[in-house]
């Protein structure tokens, strides 16, 4: 089984990774968290959010590292920050799946610019069950920001770091886009 958490920056995907992943472990399976290397804000060997929380985590430099890291006894995968990684995700992660572990993915799906995130629409069209999580509007303050903007002028498409954005709704998206 395959489970995407997606939305906006700030819409709590780390959170619910963290919380399903304790929920397994409570439930006495294993789980372990693989995350990229790329996101080094918080921490490098773990997965926080951004009230801090966090938990272990591996960081890897490619989809192909998950596989040298798990253990001979199945286990729940989850991974962070999913729309880093490149296409090989997906095949690593259809492997896993077919071998019946249980994987949960939580990823961006958009990028500053309101477009596709990398590698994210191939992983929401083979996931069994997708959430989309919701953010509070940095502008109106309604909770239903599902777009996250850029705070700067930079126009990389990876510019890690979360007081570089905001997010925000799509009625108060559209009022900015036509100013």
């Amino acid at each position: 089984m395959i489970e995407v958490i997606t939305g906006s920056m700030f819409s709590g995907k780390t959170s619910e990774l963290i919380r399903q992943i304790r929920v397994v472990r409570r439930g006495g399976k294993q789980a372990i968290i693989f995350k990229p290397e790329i996101d080094n804000r918080y921490s490098k060997d773990c997965v926080v959010t951004h009230d801090k929380d966090e938990e272990k985590s591996i960081s890897v430099k490619n989809a192909c590292e998950i596989l040298k890291h798990l253990p001979k006894d199945k286990v729940v995968i989850g991974i962070d920050e999913a729309q880093f990684f490149d296409n090989s995700l997906v095949d690593v992660l259809k492997e896993l799946n077919k071998q019946g572990y249980r994987i949960i993915v939580a990823g961006l799906d958009m990028d500053y610019n309101q477009e596709p995130f990398g590698i994210m629409p191939a992983l929401l069209a083979i996931a069994s069950e997708v959430t989309k999580l919701k953010a509070i509007c940095s502008i109106c303050g309604e909770p239903n920001a599902m777009y996250s903007v850029r705070k700067t002028d930079e126009t990389e498409t990876v510019l890690v770091g979360a007081d570089q954005y905001k997010a925000i709704c799509a009625n108060c998206l559209n009022k900015a886009t036509k100013n």
